[in-house]
């Protein structure tokens, strides 16, 4: 891979990590909101390193010019001992070709940003463990807000830990995107939890009843109320939602936590 090549890629780089982060959000995608100032700094960084690269092939080659003779002589020897010794030499100083597989990554930040994670991620995953409630007082009374905004991690917390039954008969407002069900016949509201980045991603799910299905990554606000069986409050009880509405919803800017205030579908 040759210099103006080299040059090349790292501009293409610097360029394409500004693209997502400063001016536009993809970098959403991948990371959570708190890495903008480092990508954007890594970004800034390869375009110097590209402009240096580039300036430094533009200083004449003094040293090179004056000694091209002797060097041209010195690789000529070294050429004919590698012929004498080996039968023919090879040259191992050039960058592998595989090397230009680097423009791939490059190029799809700058033309073609992969989406987000969805449900094909969150279908492969086993939901992310929820913690146990720390309170020694157990959890705190909902408010009276009918329908009740709560996340799903709360929800779940509170079908399978509260002892006091609080989400019985309560109409919940929820939001997350569709996950089918791999079994077929129904269909997940998820959110993706990441602590740092997409490789750590992690998913919470509720299963919903009496609806069909939308199409697989739909971003969706639900309300309903939960779904009997087992017994409340234990492990036993299963984290479902009966559907009364189901109402399409841009994804939210923290479409990787899951979290208050919900964004309004209306």
């Amino acid at each position: 891979m040759k210099r103006p090549v080299q040059v090349a890629l790292l501009a293409l780089g610097g360029l394409g990590l500004l693209h997502v982060s400063l001016f536009t959000g993809l970098y959403l995608n991948y990371v959570k909101a708190g890495m903008r100032p480092l990508l954007i700094g890594s970004g800034v960084l390869l375009l110097l390193l590209a402009v240096a690269e580039a300036w430094s092939r533009r200083q004449p080659e003094a040293d090179g010019e004056r000694h091209e003779p002797r060097g041209r002589e010195d690789r000529h020897g070294r050429e004919g001992h590698q012929g004498h010794a080996g039968g023919g030499g090879h040259d191992h100083s050039s960058v592998p070709g595989v090397a230009w597989l680097l423009f791939l990554p490059v190029l799809s930040l700058l033309f073609y940003a992969p989406p987000a994670l969805g449900a094909y991620t969150a279908s492969r995953e086993v939901p992310a463990a929820v913690t146990e409630q720390q309170r020694p007082e157990g959890f705190e009374p909902l408010p009276a807000t009918s329908p009740l905004p709560i996340t799903l991690t709360d929800f779940t917390r509170r079908v399978r830990q509260d002892r006091e039954q609080a989400v019985k008969g309560r109409t919940v407002r929820m939001t997350g995107f569709v996950t089918p069900d791999k079994q077929g016949g129904g269909w997940y509201l998820t959110r993706i939890i990441i602590s740092c980045c997409a490789a750590d991603a992690q998913s919470v799910k509720v299963r919903m009843y009496g609806t069909a299905a939308l199409p697989a990554d739909t971003w969706v606000t639900v309300t309903g109320t939960w779904h009997p069986g087992g017994t409340l409050g234990t492990r036993s009880a299963p984290v479902a939602l009966d559907v009364a509405s189901v109402k399409k919803t841009a994804r939210p800017m923290n479409g990787y936590k899951d979290a208050l205030p919900l964004p309004d579908a209306g």
